[in-house]
């Protein structure tokens, strides 16, 4: 079997520097960089961002690529820029189970088994959950009306993937067992609108949670008021039960494809004695 190829064959964008100096100013602005901070830090002269941004010159492709870097952008924006700038996309997007990506997955399948007894779960730029451990799977069953877990997916994300943020806001999901979701909520919500504004995934999978009932309109604004907390654990009651976790996102340091890039995984870890020492009786009986 062929290897995927290392850069994307993908058409690039119609060449058209306007449309670069608008995603370059806009970006600027939105992360609240002045022209001078942000040439300073992308290794150029504030008159020479000003004709970019203006479009009275057009960039070369390292200069895409050098403006991107000072302003973090995801894989998948920067390709974007490169075709608005008139370039063919750099970064290959592989699945996840091809060859080239052994590493990753390797390193994937090991940081969910070192987890263990605890809770953790790969998913993508849209919360769909890619892999998940075996603790996950025993947390979830124990949720699930009658201990069906599948019945409990189809009935939140239907007959598309599972989806962590689905699964939590949704009324017949983890919602009515979540303790403490008018805390949790809001920070939450904020994170979904960040993380909506770098990838149609993700922006996909926010216009599902809002549109959900009983989620209340304060947190759509959640970015503008909410002070977010450096850890907040989620309580989840079962029954008598209060099990409390914080928790941990975990993301590749230098990615040069678009499906590394996007992945992150989520790990549980307990906020207290009690649920330590339940997640540990829990694998013990397995």
């Amino acid at each position: 079997m062929n290897s995927p190829p290392l850069v994307s064959t993908a058409p690039a964008t119609a060449p058209r520097g306007s449309d670069f100096a608008s995603l370059l100013r806009e970006r600027r602005r939105g992360q609240g960089y002045s022209q001078m901070a942000l040439a300073g830090d992308a290794g150029l002269s504030q008159r020479h961002l000003s004709f970019l941004e203006s479009a009275k010159a057009r960039p070369s492709r390292a200069m895409v690529l050098q403006l991107a870097e000072a302003l973090a952008l995801p894989l998948r924006e920067r390709n974007r820029w490169l075709g608005a700038a008139g370039f063919a996309p750099l970064f290959a997007e592989r699945p996840l189970h091809s060859p080239d990506m052994a590493p990753v997955q390797q390193a994937l399948t090991l940081l969910l088994k070192q987890q263990e007894p605890y809770p953790a779960a790969v998913v993508d730029a849209g919360w769909n959950v890619l892999q998940a451990n075996a603790a996950t799977q025993r947390l979830l069953t124990l949720l699930a009306p009658g201990g069906d877990l599948a019945a409990l997916w189809n009935k939140v994300c239907g007959d598309g993937p599972p989806n962590i943020m689905k699964l939590t806001f949704h009324p017949e999901g983890l919602r009515p067992y979540i303790q403490n979701l008018d805390e949790l909520g809001p920070g939450l919500i904020t994170r979904a609108i960040r993380e909506a504004r770098e990838s149609p995934a993700a922006a996909e999978t926010l216009e599902v949670l809002l549109s959900y009932p009983g989620i209340p309109p304060r947190w759509r604004l959640a970015e503008l008021w909410t002070p977010l907390a450096p850890v907040l654990p989620t309580r989840i009651g079962l029954g008598n039960v209060s099990l409390s976790f914080i928790t941990m996102l975990c993301s590749f340091g230098t990615p040069l494809d678009l499906t590394a890039d996007n992945l992150r995984v989520e790990c549980l870890f307990p906020a207290d004695e009690f649920t330590d020492q339940f997640l540990r009786s829990q694998s013990a009986s397995a």
